[in-house]
């Protein structure tokens, strides 16, 4: 039989679900430290390079500049980061994080744990999957 298949059968539906599910565990695990979960992935990026500039976390974070921009126009405001422009050239907005963003880095690990936990999978199927995803990933952006 051909047609429109069911919702449980598309990849696409099980990749949007799961990300709803993974979204909702997150807000849940991040609300005691007050940031949200695309805030959280900022400052991830940041504890890496302590300071970037604003295309490069939208690159990390595959997010535009129209997106990115009002997110960290909020995490200035609620004292987790700073910006400015680049001195070698003003186009450029730097990210660097405040005392307050550096000191939520040691409060996430056990908020990593949990959601590791949650999971239910092992370690080696987490590794797995998430390489079948970023695999997926990439295919995608490139047929895109």
């Amino acid at each position: 039989m051909t047609g429109v298949p069911k919702l449980n059968e598309l990849l696409c539906f099980s990749l949007y679900s799961t990300s709803l599910a993974m979204n909702k565990l997150y807000r849940k695990l991040l609300k005691p430290l007050g940031i949200t979960y695309p805030q959280y992935l900022v400052l991830i990026v940041l504890w890496q390079h302590r300071s970037c500039s604003v295309s490069t976390i939208g690159e990390q974070l595959y997010l535009d500049s129209a997106t990115l921009t009002p997110l960290l126009k909020r995490m200035e405001t609620a004292g987790l980061v700073t910006r400015h422009r680049a001195k070698d050239d003003e186009r450029h907005v730097i990210i660097e994080l405040t005392q307050q963003g550096e000191a939520l880095e040691a409060k996430v690990e056990g908020i990593i744990q949990q959601a590791v936990c949650a999971s239910d999978l092992s370690l080696d199927e987490l590794a797995k999957t998430k390489t079948a995803i970023e695999a997926l990933r990439q295919n995608l952006l490139t047929h895109s």
